[in-house]
């Protein structure tokens, strides 16, 4: 088993309390995820919930956390029972019991007596901090044991008023990262990085993509992850102009780039980079032209991550590179305003070659937890926050378009950690410029 330290999940349990508590109390409820069958007798690869992990560190299946904010705070954890016959054939259970003391609960309970005794945990309390409409099934426990309260106004008792959603409060805590969680996300960009760069030492034309995945998959699971944070996309060629694609089952040729975006999960974290290169070790001049011009995108935008600026800062700041170049190699025609004003649209627009955004959050979820926007206004950075940011150009062919640039797909991703003056690149070890990429495939 691995040796956690809970004190950073104890800690998270103590501050949601606190908001609990100044938005007027009440019970929280947070389930891990179900297990998910993937034929008749086998199950996906179980992963449990992002949110039940954040504040437990538990990660075994058929779990509930259960706070309550009132005069006394109290911490539950329901789990599965110590079973003997199961333990045999499906591995280790901690028990009620050995998960209190491991994880740091005031109490546990077996599941099995969940829904029994969630009535009297509800009664009383003013607020149900919970995420309906998530898990229909477990919407239906929940409702039916507000219910069984409710049937019981006659004798006292009130059921919540009140239902929120509990990833409203806990969304803003996970988008600012504590130290452990960084540490374990530098280690997770480590190994990341490595796999990269074993990625790009193994490419050469004739191979398959798929081939250069398994060279990821190896470097990942050697590295000590559990698994990829997400499906990898090996992209060569034409097929690096389908941002998500994933069949990685093509033949890579002499003279395309490819472009890889993969990164493993460690310790319930995700890491996320892309890098594109090419196949033979050597850019093109029109490969190089549009590398060169993600680049500079991409260095635009990570000077504006910064605390305080707001979250569209950096993606205005590669977008106005991007179409820049884009009119300067050809693709658009026109004035730079209105291309970056005519944005989506087909005609003249940059959208045609650029259609996502510079970034996103990075956590627990490679696509992680927490609010762009409230309202119209972008929230502003802070230190703690980790974010990617990715910039990229695609050029499908098209009568309008130079033939020598058809066909190339790049993108080009870090991640930052948002600091006090700044923010850091923690793949920065992955080889990323020209002269760096075409010396290391070389070497």
């Amino acid at each position: 088993m691995q040796v956690i330290d809970i004190a950073p999940f104890a800690a998270r349990r103590a501050r949601l309390l606190d908001t609990m508590r100044a938005a007027g109390g009440g019970i929280a409820i947070i389930p891990t995820a179900a297990e998910r069958p993937r034929n008749r007798d086998t199950h996906f690869p179980y992963r449990h919930d992002s949110y039940a992990y954040y504040v437990s560190a538990f990660t075994e299946p058929e779990a509930v956390t259960l706070l309550i904010a009132g005069a006394e705070s109290k911490s539950i954890l329901f789990c599965r029972p110590k079973h003997e016959e199961r333990e045999i054939w499906d591995g280790f259970r901690h028990g009620p019991e050995a998960a209190r003391a491991a994880f740091g609960y005031d109490e546990a309970w077996s599941i099995e007596e969940f829904d029994s005794r969630l009535p009297a945990l509800m009664a009383g309390q003013a607020n149900l901090f919970y995420a309906l409409g998530f898990d229909a099934a477990f919407d239906a426990r929940v409702t039916h044991a507000l219910n069984t309260v409710r049937n019981m106004a006659r004798s006292g008792l009130s059921a919540p008023a009140v239902i929120r959603d509990a990833r409203a409060l806990l969304d803003p805590m996970r988008v600012v990262k504590d130290e452990s969680e960084i540490a374990i996300m530098r280690a997770a960009a480590a190994i990341s990085t490595e796999a990269h760069k074993r990625a790009m030492r193994a490419t050469r034309p004739g191979r398959h993509e798929y081939e250069i995945e398994a060279e990821l998959l190896h470097e990942f699971r050697r590295g000590g992850s559990e698994y990829p944070a997400y499906t990898s996309i090996i992209a060569g060629g034409g097929n690096a102009c389908v941002l998500h694609y994933v069949l990685n089952n093509a033949v890579l040729k002499d003279g395309d780039l490819l472009l890889i975006d993969a990164g493993c999960e460690l310790a319930s974290y995700a890491s996320d980079i892309t890098r594109t290169f090419p196949v033979n070790g050597r850019f093109s001049g029109p490969q190089r032209d549009l590398y060169e011009l993600v680049l500079a995108a991409q260095a635009a935008a990570v000077a504006m991550t910064r605390p305080g600026a707001p979250y569209n800062l950096p993606h205005e700041a590669a977008v106005r590179v991007l179409a820049q170049g884009m009119l300067d190699l050809g693709l658009l025609k026109g004035s730079l305003d209105a291309a970056i004003e005519l944005g989506d649209k087909r005609e003249g627009g940059y959208f045609r070659f650029y259609m996502h955004r510079t970034g996103h959050w990075l956590g627990l979820d490679v696509h992680d937890a927490g609010d762009y926007k409230h309202g119209d206004t972008w929230l502003p950075l802070a230190p703690g926050n980790m974010v990617t940011v990715e910039p990229g150009i695609y050029v499908r062919p098209a009568a309008d378009v130079d033939e020598r640039f058809w066909n190339i797909g790049i993108r080009i991703e870090d991640d930052a950690l948002v600091t006090t003056d700044g923010c850091e690149l923690i793949t920065a070890n992955c080889p990323k410029s020209v002269t760096d990429i075409e010396a290391w495939m070389r070497a």
